[in-house]
């Protein structure tokens, strides 16, 4: 039986994926860290669109949780026909003042888990010629984050990955996308202590609900779209940070955060 498996399904943009997936009846892998959440989830998206719903408690910012996961999904014979790699943090702060272990979780889980997992479940995806995956980038993927370093960072990893194995699957019938996503309205600004209201004030009108977010991204990634853009302002920050010079962007960033 084949899946969609969606990483930090919990809360936020993976919850109304996995929402979304479920209407569309595909039978899900549900992954967070909140084992009690996850199991209240599964157990009504399964009762509701009477599909097959699975969860697998685990914190993927440890070395070990993905391939765990990884193990439990084969050894229970669960197909992975979509991969959801939406589990993800950031941090605030000055990069010298960082407290170590927090960016080394951030980038485990940001950067290691998510490759991790697309190698483990692409081959057979590819194999089958069929399903693909969707990874949770950010709008800050396309600019430097000075206070953000590391997050800044990874999600330009992400963006650029994916971004090449779409290219390297270009011939495939598989579907390899980036969701780029600016300010949503989840616990994200408070799990970096990102000051929201002082900061993102002027920009609030503009943020985007996680529904919003998940709906755009879903019927973008089944149109085949490589690189997901949601929201006019996001598409003109992400157009504007490629056509500035650095030198400005790196100022403005830095006034900004």
């Amino acid at each position: 039986m084949q899946y969609v498996l969606i990483t930090g399904a919990s809360t936020g943009i993976g919850l109304e994926l996995a929402k979304i997936y479920a209407s569309e009846a595909k039978n899900l892998i549900l992954v967070a860290r909140n084992e009690e959440k996850l199991k209240k989830i599964s157990m009504e998206l399964a009762e509701q669109y009477k599909i097959q719903v699975h969860y697998y408690p685990a914190d993927l910012s440890k070395p070990e949780s993905a391939k765990k996961l990884v193990h439990w999904t084969r050894e229970n014979g669960y197909e992975v026909d979509t991969l959801v790699n939406n589990a993800g943090f950031g941090s605030y702060g000055e990069f010298h003042k960082a407290d170590l272990k927090n960016e080394w979780e951030m980038l485990q889980l940001n950067v290691m888990a998510l490759m991790y997992l697309t190698r483990a479940y692409l081959p057979r995806m590819v194999f089958q010629n069929k399903g693909g995956v969707l990874n949770v980038s950010s709008i800050a993927g396309f600019i430097p984050g000075p206070r953000m370093a590391n997050y800044y960072a990874s999600k330009a990893y992400v963006l650029s990955f994916t971004q090449a194995l779409a290219s390297e699957l270009n011939n495939t019938k598989l579907k390899i996308a980036v969701l780029c996503p600016g300010p949503v309205r989840t616990n994200f600004f408070n799990r970096a202590k990102f000051n929201l209201s002082k900061r993102l004030l002027p920009t609030e009108k503009f943020m985007m609900s996680a529904s919003e977010v998940a709906r755009y991204a879903y019927d973008e990634y089944q149109k085949g779209e490589v690189i997901i853009i949601p929201g006019k302002p996001t598409k003109v920050s992400a157009f504007l940070a490629r056509k500035m010079p650095m030198k400005f962007v790196n100022w403005f960033m830095t006034k900004f955060q």
